[in-house]
Parts: structure tokens; sequence; C-alpha cells
């Protein structure tokens, strides 16, 4: 891990922590590989069930890319590490383990973009998002595939088209975030939150959200035959067995992640 992201872990939640708070919490190049690197180690612990991203401090929780850290050494090497901040969002998806960012502070341009990567989302009332990019000469590419994936057409262009900054009222209204409370609560319910999930099996968490995003671009027909198809893996499960045993015998059930 590298000193600009910070990996601690507390009751099977691990916490990735951007620590750049003079910076902004701005992505720089370590940034984005200390969170690849993260991903990875919180995926490969088994007292890990869900992963928290969160900024340090209490103002940002990432205000997008460091535009002068992400230009790499000529052309091809800038290009590495814009496509590099693309395979981040995507690993957020791919991470076996379910993910919930605790945005905080200000969410922008590629902040808004790991907001939109994770799985869940709480917020302060005292953030703002937006993709204020388009006032730098810069329009956010990759942020976009995640933007109209999240809202309509319409409400996604214009936010990528004005640059303008939503409150995290709006945020909710739109979809962006699960949940907007006083800062002064922020940790205890992202914790709520994060440890809800995290009593789940980790095995069917894994096959559902894997099935939720493949099914996302698929056409209609095509995405029901493919559900079909893993509904029928997931009764196979030995956790699919014991939570109908458990639900008949009136307990909690005790997953084996299987």
């Amino acid at each position: 891990m590298d000193a600009e992201v910070r990996y601690e872990v507390d009751g099977g939640i691990a916490q990735l922590t951007i620590d750049r708070e003079p910076a902004r919490n701005a992505l720089s190049a370590a940034v984005v590989q200390g969170l690849q690197d993260g991903l990875r180690r919180a995926e490969a612990d088994e007292a890990v069930r869900c992963i928290v991203l969160t900024g340090a401090g209490s103002r940002v929780f990432c205000a997008g890319g460091d535009l002068g850290g992400l230009s790499g050494d000529g052309f091809l090497a800038g290009h590495d590490g814009r496509r590099a901040y693309g395979q981040l969002l995507l690993a957020f998806q791919t991470v076996k383990k379910p993910t919930v960012a605790r945005i905080n502070g200000h969410a922008l341009a590629g902040g808004l973009g790991l907001v939109l990567a994770c799985d869940l989302a709480v917020a302060s009332d005292a953030a703002g998002f937006g993709t204020p990019e388009i006032d730098r000469g810069l329009f956010p590419m990759m942020v976009l595939a995640f933007l109209q994936r999240h809202v309509g057409r319409k409400r996604a262009l214009e936010l990528l088209l004005t640059g303008d900054r939503l409150t995290a009222q709006q945020a909710l209204e739109w979809g962006l975030v699960n949940k907007v409370v006083p800062a002064a609560e922020l940790d205890a319910a992202t914790k709520a939150l994060a440890t809800k999930i995290a009593g789940k099996s980790l095995s069917i968490l894994a096959l559902g959200r894997r099935s939720f995003f493949t099914a996302e671009d698929l056409p209609l027909g095509q995405s029901l035959e493919f559900l079909a198809a893993q509904l029928s893996l997931n009764v196979l499960s030995e956790d699919t067995a014991e939570g109908v045993t458990a639900f008949l015998e009136k307990r909690p059930a005790k997953w084996v992640d299987r």
C-alpha cells in the first residue's frame, strides 16, 4: 500500500482512505495504484466481508484527477495513466466483495466516478457532487460511462455539459447516493450499512453482483436467459440450502460462503 492510501480492517470491514487532504484527496498515480492494491488485499483477506472507500478529513471525499500527476512522461505514458483510472473504476465492480462509499465531503470529477463505481454510497449532508471538468477544457470521458448508467440521458448531460454542482440532497434525489446524513452521523450510518451487508453470504453476494453488472448491458431477452442460468447456479450453493433451512427453522443462517 502507498502512503497516500490507508488500509484498515475493523470488524470484517476494510476501509480504504485516500490520504491527501492538503491536495483535496486528488487522484495521483500513486492513489490510483494504492486503491487497486487495497482492493486486491481486501479481496484476498478472508476476514474482510465488505469494503468502504472514503477520503481523509471532513471537507473533500475526492476532488478528481491530479492534473499534473497523471500526465506521465510523454503521451503514451499519460494515456496509460488515464487508462489506469478507468481500470480502477472497473475494479470496484469486479472485486468479489461489496463496496460502500463513505462520502465525507465533495465528490467531484474523478471523485464522483469513484462514488458511482461503488455499490452503495452514504453521504454527509455537506457534500457536493459534480463534473466540473468542462470548465477546464476537459470532458469527463470515463466518469460518463458510469453516470449514464445511474441517471437518465438528460440529467447526465446536464451535469457533463454545465459543470454544475449538486447538493447532497439533490444527489440523493437523482439516485447518485443511497443515504444522506448529518456529518456527525456519517461514521455510524456507513458502519451500519457495511455491517448489514457483511452479514450476508459472500458467495451469493459475489454471484449476485457479477450477475447484476453483466445483465445491465444485455438486451432484455438475453438478460433474462442469462439470469435464469445464474439462478440455477445460485440454488446449487451450500449457502442457499443453509438459508432456506434457517428460514424454515426460524433461526439465523450460518453462512459457509460456498
